[in-house]
């Protein structure tokens, strides 16, 4: 079943340690077949160099397991919420990657210092308020989700411009089109978040970079008359 899908979530997930974005089992990589509302997603704690397509898991909309002898990952509530949400999500990825981590832990967004945020984040990547203990105790995964969401809506977001988010005390989710692209977003998050850190040493006062440059960077990429890039 989704033997495509299942590849490609393989090939995302074992980009996670070639990329220095997970040490150990801390991390997962999902992806969505949004035809049959089937998600694809690493299973729970098994090893990097233990993973095959074949033993990835399929889980419904409704986080019923449908293909796998395997538990999936205990992160699977949180991507199955992001995709309810999310519509135009196609694939999602969790890692503690060191800097990213820091923010989130510092329970700080990650500021828009530069023009190499602004080439894939449209502002700040926002960090999430904590989840509240009776949220933590009644469906902590879930509302990991929620969470996010709510942080989302509540600023008016638009999860396409902004492909990710650090959570409060945990760490960061990235998205994209497909499991691939939200590696990619995983990887310039982790950049753009040491890259942020390095200017706030440097000097805590600095401001965001101007709108009119951040504007620029992120339009002339992703606007309606992006420039950057071959046509073909």
């Amino acid at each position: 079943m989704l033997e495509k899908l299942r590849e490609e979530v393989y090939r995302a997930n074992m980009e996670l340690p070639e990329r220095g974005l997970v040490v150990y089992t801390w991390g997962n990589v999902s992806g969505i077949d949004r035809e049959s509302g089937l998600v694809v997603i690493k299973p729970s704690g098994v090893e990097y160099d233990e993973l095959k397509p074949s033993n990835l898991v399929i889980v419904d909309l409704n986080n019923n397991i449908v293909e796998g002898d395997m538990n999936p990952s205990s992160d699977t509530k949180t991507h199955v919420e992001l995709y309810k949400s999310f519509p135009a999500v196609g694939g999602i990825v969790h890692t503690h990657s060191a800097h990213a981590v820091g923010w989130a832990q510092a329970g700080r967004d990650i500021p828009s210092y530069g023009t190499t945020h602004a080439d894939y984040f449209y502002g700040p990547v926002p960090c999430t308020r904590n989840l509240t203990s009776q949220e933590v105790e009644s469906d902590y995964e879930l509302n990991t989700g929620k969470v996010i969401v709510e942080t989302f809506n509540a600023r008016k977001l638009d999860p396409i411009a902004v492909p990710g988010v650090i959570c409060r005390s945990h760490g960061p989710f990235t998205w994209g089109k497909n499991a691939a692209q939200a590696v990619y977003h995983a990887v310039v998050l982790e950049e753009v978040a040491k890259m942020a850190m390095f200017t706030a040493t440097i000097d805590p006062m600095t401001p965001p970079a101007p709108q009119y440059i951040f504007d620029k960077h992120y339009l002339r990429k992703h606007g309606a008359n992006a420039y950057y890039g071959q046509k073909n």
